[in-house]
């Protein structure tokens, strides 16, 4: 017997290295790798927080370092050229006992926000990346808590924080070093919104989704750079759908397109995705004349992920439900990123994720793609979203993976022209945090969607919905070709301008001679 178990041993290590030796396809498009920035930080004794600026092409770190014996932390502020040329290190004097909470910018303008021991004591840093000037200021808010987003508008900051059980807007004047609440914005509890800040046309736009339960709307809501309330509309779904999440299309155009995904009569999952275009007004009744809707299925390319027999059962099972009048109901939840402008009107790029649980000691991970329900839930918003801190689950929340990537195009009227996707590979996060990014090519007709996963540069070319490959990967380079890497922690892929794509993280590098060095990495893809 023992002889057929050798047997076997070795004809599996045979076809295993067989396996091993399959060469990978060589990309037919690959990114120049031209330039790499090295900052000598380890990671359990800093942080470092990276804002581009493709105003000017340039970058800004926010850098802290903890002492090496005893004191308080150091903070400073760094920029790096497109050519990651690095000038002077400008100190930021924070005082002692205040953490770092959100970075922004505005043109050229970097704002870090700082919280107290008393979290409601903000402590704000602004730095000029042109001039090299620091300004600093402090507000005593006495009830802000919680905070959960920052943008810059003229050179105002807009916070969304939690006062008693509620979302609201904290307006920062920096010019006056006076603050204020906006009374127009002041929502229960969990709440699910999504906040942009729109430097062109001087404007703020929160988007809202409300429930009852059972149906779900959108309240939009458009503040001008000084807080005040410029406009407030409601967008509501016809019949027994409701609208979830939303995007608005950027920039000062005639257009005003809204889009994001809808549901049906379940606020926890995602149907399709709908489009209105907002210069059309509504019907005498209150209706949208222009809301169009896109069910997953009827997308060419979302279901890419499944295998054709699994895919092919699915629609089966679709076409028997809609000869009984009745409607699949999908499972999937989605991360929506902020529109960009195309020559053809607006592309919407989403990521499909599913959350992890641990029950009872063990975890597991939810998949949408089976037909079981999550236990824990409440009717409403009661689930972790990048858009909601607080949620109502029982069960302990252990991460997210996110499995593909969804990007559609759109006219300035809402009408679908093309969608595409890009599969993942066993991507998780602890935190719900957008993965995929999006950069366009030189044509104007191509794009490029990429994530990083260690050292590695996953990407995609996407020509509209034709088929491409989906694995095209490359490894980071170093500073010297003879260098080594491993250990790459917190990697994270940016965007910075044109069609570069930057690549930050922690990284230990061992040269062919000479002592290994833990680095801070500053990569730039270019395509």
């Amino acid at each position: 017997m023992k002889y057929v178990y050798l047997f076997f041993c070795l004809l599996a290590g045979s076809l295993g290295g067989y396996a091993q030796k399959t060469p990978v396809a060589k990309p037919a498009i690959e990114p120049r790798q031209q330039y790499r920035a090295e900052l000598e930080l380890e990671t359990y004794s800093s942080d470092v927080q990276v804002q581009p600026l493709p105003e000017d092409s340039s970058l800004v770190v926010l850098v802290e370092r903890d002492p090496h014996i005893a004191g308080k932390p150091e903070f400073f502020f760094q920029k790096f050229n497109h050519t990651l040329q690095a000038q002077p290190k400008v100190t930021i004097p924070v005082p002692r006992g205040y953490d770092f909470q959100r970075l922004c910018a505005e043109g050229t303008a970097v704002y870090a926000v700082f919280s107290g021991t008393d979290p409601a004591t903000l402590w704000v840093a602004a730095f000029d990346s042109r001039t090299g000037q620091l300004g600093t200021s402090e507000f005593k808010t006495k009830r802000a808590r919680g905070i959960q987003e920052l943008k810059a508008l003229d050179g105002n900051l807009f916070v969304t924080v939690e006062v008693d059980q509620h979302l609201t807007i904290l307006l920062l004047n920096l010019h006056t070093a006076q603050f204020q609440f906006l009374p127009s914005v002041y929502e229960p509890l969990p709440a699910r919104f999504t906040f942009l800040a729109d430097s062109v046309t001087k404007r703020a736009e929160l988007i809202l989704s409300e429930t009852n339960g059972l149906k779900s709307r959108l309240q939009l809501k458009q503040l001008g750079e000084d807080g005040r309330l410029l406009r407030s509309e409601f967008v509501q779904a016809s019949s027994e759908r409701g609208l979830l999440d939303a995007q608005l299309s950027p920039g000062d155009s005639a257009a005003r397109l809204l889009a994001g995904t809808y549901t049906l009569r379940d606020s926890r999952y995602s149907q399709g995705l709908f489009a209105s275009d907002l210069t059309a007004g509504v019907t005498p009744t209150g209706q949208r004349r222009s809301l169009r809707y896109y069910d997953f299925l009827n997308l060419k390319h979302f279901f890419d992920f499944m295998k054709p027999g699994r895919l092919a059962r699915l629609r089966q099972r679709h076409e028997r439900l809609k000869a009984a009048d009745r409607q699949y109901r999908h499972r999937f939840q989605l991360l929506m990123h902020d529109m960009l402008p195309t020559s053809e009107g607006f592309v919407l790029v989403s990521e499909v994720y599913y959350p992890r649980y641990s029950n009872s000691g063990y975890n597991n991970w939810y998949s949408p793609y089976g037909f079981g329900m999550l236990p824990g839930y409440t009717n409403g918003f009661g689930y972790p979203s990048r858009f909601n801190s607080s949620y109502n689950s029982r069960r302990s929340n252990e991460g997210f993976r996110t499995t593909h990537a969804l990007i559609c195009g759109f006219d300035r009227q809402g009408n679908l022209l093309w969608d595409n996707s890009f599969l993942l590979k066993e991507v998780e996060n602890f935190q719900l945090q957008e993965t995929v990014r999006v950069r366009p090519l030189q044509d104007g007709r191509r794009m490029v969607m990429a994530y990083l996963k260690k050292d590695e540069f996953h990407y995609k070319i996407v020509d509209r919905a034709i088929d491409t490959p989906n694995d095209w990967q490359v490894k980071l380079a170093t500073a010297d070709s003879t260098d080594k890497t491993n250990d790459t922690t917190q990697e994270h892929l940016m965007e910075w301008y044109g069609s570069r794509f930057l690549a930050v993280g922690y990284q230990h590098v061992r040269p062919e001679k000479g002592a290994g060095r833990d680095v801070f990495f500053l990569n730039v893809l270019e395509f």
